[in-house]
């Protein structure tokens, strides 16, 4: 094997291992983010699970997270502020590389 092929293949695993870690952070992070949606909706219990299962499919309706905003948007509509929903979003998405990088360790 040559070294370009190595470097080839280096890169291509790289970038498969970069992919399944960005999906595992953005999947922990619209789990957490539905949580907190959750409990501003009052949901508990199954009520809880089912939610955090809508929002998760939500998110394989189009690239990016714009679908699982507008999801609970709709859902919070009178309960927050676009900008609180925002916000949230952010800090569920780093909340949820801390945990993965911790878990990690």
């Amino acid at each position: 094997m040559t070294t370009f092929d190595e470097r080839k293949n280096a890169f291509e695993s790289k970038f498969a291992h970069d992919e399944q870690l960005r999906f595992k952070v953005e999947a922990k992070a619209n789990k957490i983010f539905a949580l907190w949606a959750a409990g501003l909706l009052g949901k508990e219990g199954d009520g809880t699970d089912a939610y955090v299962k809508e929002v998760i499919m939500a998110d394989f309706e189009e690239p990016g997270r714009e679908d699982v905003f507008r999801k609970v948007a709709a859902d919070l509509k009178g309960r927050a502020e676009e900008a609180d929903i925002r916000a949230k979003m952010d800090e569920s998405l780093a909340e949820a590389k801390a945990q993965l990088l911790e878990e990690s360790d």
